[in-house]
């Protein structure tokens, strides 16, 4: 075969593959819009639990303190 009837022959097998795959494509997309129509809605809204958390007063200074402390003997070290 000469390289002309190759190049033919590889544009219809990717023309072929690509119309097939938009067909698929297609069909999926119509299938799942009227699935979709079908279900049932959902009126209820989701409840969320209304727990409250105690606001924290942060962090305890005895920690930052213990922070600082370490941060400045680390950088005297250095």
């Amino acid at each position: 075969m000469d390289i002309g009837a190759l190049l033919i022959q590889a544009a219809s097998l990717m023309l072929t593959g690509m119309i097939g795959v938009f067909v698929f494509l297609s069909i999926l997309i119509l299938a799942v819009t009227n699935l979709s129509k079908l279900a049932k809605p959902d009126t209820e809204a989701p409840t969320v639990p209304t727990t409250r958390r105690q606001p924290s007063g942060g962090v305890p200074n005895a920690h930052i303190a213990a922070i600082s402390a370490a941060i400045t003997q680390y950088r005297t070290k250095q």
